[in-house]
């Protein structure tokens, strides 16, 4: 691209040396620059760009921005001074793929919990329909049946437009994105022009981040900000009537709100809900009709999904009726409340919540089919928020016998982190395991006939953080080694 027009944008800018005429690619990563390339010197948490322009410049970048002067010499490379490489960034990027997110339908989808089921439920309605999605997220990227991992459940303003640029390139119509808080306040969705916005519901979590529940709120709240004023363009709000925070994001954004909910006169409303063991049945209240729902999610959080799911699609066109018919072949998401498949004489399930309010609902989704104990698996993790634990522990009581361990310990003390978690049980019935296969294996080999165990905290994750080290672990695979040692069974 040419770079005199690439950088027209910054009024506040100074140019040290001869620009090129044109670039090959824009990096903040000094490791995956190329030749004739652009390095944009970004600061981190843990890093500042500005000390790896050398390795930049060694490996053949012919621009480099920063927010200073460098030692570079004007006959190797030129150098861009402007006040903010962040958010020079997000607008390079943007102009260098050509704005992909506009010449797509994006769906954006923030809240506490069910951020990945309601991405995923909205992916696999569009693709088992014919329509071209890709999906990003906490499993990663999937584009036409191609899966990538990633670090974050949002990913970087970089990657986020490569990403939409391949969906372009490819010819796909729409694109879903999980949407977490950090990525809101860090500025990780600048630039992504998005068309839909849901929000799930909120509730404690991150407050070792955003200082207070209000705070976290608000930054939720950056999403449908970011739908923007241009009333041109169709754009539209899907959002949870029954959390408290509804009527304050409603006023957020001039776009439509298109509402859901069980306890209210939703726009998308689940009425006449029969919980079974192996599947969920309502009937569906819409603006296009009622409507018997089939779905093999279990939980009255995952109807919550489901709403925020289909109306998030109605808001762009599809019919009801359509995806009420898809909707009943779906599996579970992988990991949230996924039921381990597996010929012994308890019920299992791998889910991943990690927060109070998704402790709750979790057991509760089990409770009506409980006939023998229930033996719930939980765990958080080491370096944050603390003040969730004990809370964690509390919800975690209403099980008959519960299992404390950790999803992953990064630096902490594995103790005190046990004993935080420990400060909030209700009674006496529980475990302290700090090894999370030993946790794991405790609790199958304390489990009897007729009982359901819940193990919670990683979902579909397969490792956990010890330091600053992933190391392999899958709760499923770990799950059905040890239910092997007691029961016989066939997957």
């Amino acid at each position: 691209m040419n770079t005199s027009e690439l950088i027209s944008y910054f009024k506040i800018k100074e140019v040290v040396g001869v620009l090129p005429e044109k670039i090959t690619g824009i990096h903040n990563d000094s490791r995956k620059v190329e030749q004739e390339s652009m390095f944009i010197c970004t600061r981190g948490f843990t890093v500042d760009g500005h000390d790896y322009y050398q390795q930049a410049l060694d490996k053949g970048a012919s621009v480099i921005v920063a927010e200073k002067h460098l030692d570079i010499n004007p006959n190797e490379a030129a150098l861009i001074i402007v006040k903010d490489t962040f958010k020079a960034l997000a607008h390079l990027a943007n102009k260098f793929y050509n704005y992909p997110s506009t010449k797509l339908n994006v769906f954006g989808v923030t809240g506490t919990n069910g951020k990945t089921t309601v991405t995923n439920l909205i992916y696999s309605l569009l693709t088992k329909t014919n329509e071209k999605a890709a999906l990003a997220g906490t499993l990663g990227f999937e584009i036409e049946g191609e899966k990538s991992t990633s670090e974050n459940t949002t990913c970087d303003v970089l990657t986020n437009q490569k990403l939409l640029d391949k969906a372009v390139r490819q010819g796909l119509d729409h694109v879903v994105m999980e949407v977490s808080s950090h990525g809101l306040s860090q500025g990780r969705l600048w630039g992504v022009d998005f068309d839909v916005v849901a929000f799930t519901n909120l509730s404690h979590d991150h407050l070792d981040y955003h200082d207070s529940m209000e705070q976290y709120g608000y930054v939720k709240g950056l999403l449908f900000a970011q739908l923007g004023q241009d009333l041109t363009k169709a754009k539209y709000l899907v959002l949870n009537q029954d959390d408290d925070w509804y009527r304050i994001f409603s006023y957020w954004s001039p776009f439509e709100v298109i509402s859901y909910g069980l306890q209210t006169d939703a726009d998308f409303k689940a009425v006449d809900i029969d919980y079974k063991i192996n599947q969920t049945c309502f009937t569906l209240v819409t603006p296009q009709g009622i409507f018997n729902v089939e779905t093999k999610l279990l939980g009255e959080f995952n109807i919550y999904n489901i709403l925020a799911a289909m109306a998030s699609l109605f808001a762009k066109g599809l019919s009801v009726d359509q995806m009420v018919n898809t909707l009943k072949d779906l599996p579970p998401v992988n990991g949230r409340m996924e039921k381990v498949d597996i010929a012994a004489p308890v019920t299992m399930y791998i889910d991943y919540a990690h927060t109070p309010d998704a402790i709750e609902k979790s057991i509760n989704s089990v409770l009506p089919f409980k006939k023998e104990k229930l033996i719930f698996l939980v765990g958080t993790g080491g370096d944050r928020d603390k003040v969730k634990r004990p809370l964690m522990a509390e919800k975690a009581s209403a099980a008959d016998y519960v299992v404390l361990t950790i999803n992953d310990p990064r630096y902490e003390d594995p103790n005190t982190i046990l004993k935080d978690m420990e400060k909030g049980m209700l009674h006496e019935n529980y475990v302290l395991i700090e090894n999370r296969e030993e946790a794991i294996s405790h609790a199958i080999t304390f489990s009897e006939p007729g009982d359901i165990l819940i193990f919670a905290g990683k979902g579909q994750e397969d490792y956990q953080i010890v330091k600053n080290k992933k190391i392999a672990h899958s709760d499923l695979d770990t799950v059905k080694k040890h239910c092997l040692k007691k029961y016989t069974y066939k997957v």
